[in-house]
């Protein structure tokens, strides 16, 4: 979701606001595209492929990138980060300020918004909006970003324009809270809301004209599996420095390409014209002679790990007996040493990334924590820590545990990414040398989350997470015990050992520290926790690469996602494709 709103300044947020300005830096990869906006021409359309069609178009439950990369483009926020700048923008609010104790927002709409049905929108919408975010039966995954204090925020209505927004105590990131909240339409809504079947409203066999939202396009058309199609919203309220009414494109198409390497044949062809994913092999391999534009970006604020599954399974459950071994911090750190985080860099990203061993890169220089340990790859550090374990190996080599049982598990892995998948294979490589034995099971993206939050039906897993925002907030619901993004242990009732539960005070304390130095100081430690017990054993984190048709104007790849859409109003073309 995009979600836009004016920088609001007062003594107790400040530092925390100013701090992430320290992440200007970060555009300097992009320089030379980061010129301001050029005014475009009206028409035309953008072609853009997703591995998986929609789940849903209801902004409240988009689980995933696909889903996200066209639901983000039918809604918009009341704040809004710039995904290039990391600033605060205004968006649906105009103007905003803040009480003397930090602890009350009143926030002003822009004038004369209405839905994509031309419905007005109100303060009466804002305050329904987030009811429903903050409704425990809804069970919104956004909740947690909206808990200040162990309390949700109060949203009121002070007039037709205007929303008053109450804290249970000061909040470090101040109006940074409301991007990617999007803004629904009570008028549509209400009804589902009260009825008790919101989480069945706007699926993906729903009408077109029936999906309401207040971004730069609407839904024009759905062929489920093949395509997706938006049409200009006209009456976004979004318009360029002379006035002139945005987006410039016509028209968005979305097709369903199931694997990257099909997609970057299918744009070197000419059918597609941006790719924003792009793998190092990809961008090496686009051809010369001015037909695209291609960028590197530098390091990106995506995080890769392997973890395993730590849940509290039922009696006779078949993957209990290994999370004996999963359990065992030793083993933990033995695969973590066992892993050549270099390799993974120099074979999937061709140099083109950088090594992990927390969920901070480089690239986030305000909340990258320089004293955490990047010991080097030991196969017999590893071996080491096995056989204090209380491990052994058999005469051919295998791995045994105390019992006698050969260490073997299974490692999901999204089929749809063809990185990961190789991050996969390096590390069953990798493991052969302490005598275990790596199976690796490929699904897709749902079938992924599914087994991980709801069947936890899996041994180890490799995935990747990109936050919508710098700040440490965006991934409280990862970090949290409590949280659905918990990956070895989500929606947990209560911490299950005392580091997570040091983790939750923590990730707590930081939302409402008065300065940004304290904030900085007890983030450092949740990544000092977790690079003490390694639940999550982070790996690698890739350059953006992205590339468009040469024809596309005010392409800049920006540092959050969507990389390539996340200006999509301000794109246009100088001279139409021709198809």
């Amino acid at each position: 979701m995009a979600v836009s709103m004016g920088a609001w300044r007062t003594s107790v947020v400040r530092a925390g606001c100013v701090a992430l300005w320290l992440f200007v830096w970060l555009t300097g990869a992009l320089a030379q595209h980061a010129a301001s906006p050029a005014r475009g021409v009206r028409g035309g359309q953008l072609v853009i492929a997703e591995r998986t069609p929609p789940s849903t178009f209801n902004p409240i439950f988009a689980p995933d990138g696909s889903t996200k990369a066209v639901v983000e483009r039918l809604f918009a926020d009341l704040v809004h980060i710039n995904r290039r700048t990391l600033k605060t923008e205004p968006s649906l609010a105009s103007s905003w300020s803040v009480s003397k104790d930090g602890r009350e927002y009143t926030l002003k709409l822009r004038p004369g918004l209405r839905f994509s049905d031309g419905h007005p929108c109100t303060a009466d919408d804002v305050v329904f909006s987030f009811r429903v975010y903050l409704d425990e039966r809804v069970h919104a995954p956004q909740r947690d970003l909206l808990m200040v204090g162990g309390k949700p925020i109060e949203v009121s209505k002070k007039d037709d324009a205007t929303v008053v927004v109450r804290l249970a105590e000061p909040y470090a990131v101040g109006e940074r809270m409301f991007d990617s909240f999007a803004i629904l339409p009570q008028h549509v809504l209400g009804k589902a809301y009260t009825d008790g079947t919101l989480t069945r409203a706007w699926g993906v066999d729903a009408a077109p004209e029936s999906i309401v939202g207040m971004g730069p396009f609407r839904l024009r058309e759905h062929v489920p599996g093949q395509r997706v199609v938006l049409e200009r919203n006209p009456y976004y309220w979004k318009r360029d420095g002379e006035g002139n009414a945005l987006p410039y494109l016509d028209r968005l198409v979305y097709l369903t390409i199931g694997s990257s390497d099909a997609e970057f044949l299918r744009f070197k062809a000419g059918d597609l014209d941006i790719m924003s994913r792009m793998s190092a092999e990809q961008f090496a391999a686009l051809p010369g002679g001015g037909a695209f534009q291609a960028v590197d970006g530098g390091p990106s604020l995506e995080y890769n790990f392997l973890f395993f599954n730590l849940n509290d399974l039922p009696q006779g459950s078949p993957i209990a007996p290994r999370q004996a071994w999963f359990r065992n911090e030793a083993f933990r750190h033995a695969i973590s040493a066992a892993i050549d985080r270099q390799a993974i860099v120099s074979l999937v990203f061709r140099g083109r990334g950088e090594p992990l061993w927390g969920p901070v890169t480089r690239a986030n220089a305000t909340w990258y924590n320089p004293s955490l340990q990047r010991p080097a790859r030991t196969v017999d550090g590893a071996r080491g820590l096995l056989k204090g374990a209380g491990f052994s190996w058999r005469g051919d080599g295998a791995l045994l545990d105390h019992d006698g049982t050969p260490v073997e598990f299974s490692v999901l892995v999204q089929a749809t990414s063809a990185a990961r998948g190789h991050m996969a294979t390096l590390i069953q490589n990798d493991l052969a040398q302490l005598g275990i034995k790596v199976a690796i099971v490929p699904l897709d993206s749902r079938a992924v989350v599914d087994r991980v939050r709801n069947a936890r039906d899996y041994d180890a897993c490799v995935l990747g997470l990109v936050a919508g925002d710098a700040d440490p907030n965006t991934d409280i619901s990862v970090w949290l015990s409590s949280g659905e993004n918990h990956a070895w242990r989500p929606s947990g009732k209560a911490p299950a050992t005392p580091w997570e539960a040091e983790i939750d005070d923590l990730m707590r304390k930081q939302i409402s520290a008065r300065t940004f130095a304290a904030r900085k100081q007890l983030f450092d430690r949740v990544q000092a926790v977790l690079a003490e017990h390694e639940p999550m054993i982070f790996l690698a984190s890739p350059h953006i690469l992205a590339a468009a048709r040469s024809g596309l104007a005010n392409f800049n790849p920006g540092v959050l996602p969507h990389y390539s859409l996340w200006n999509v109003d301000e794109l246009y073309w100088r001279q139409a494709p021709t198809r």
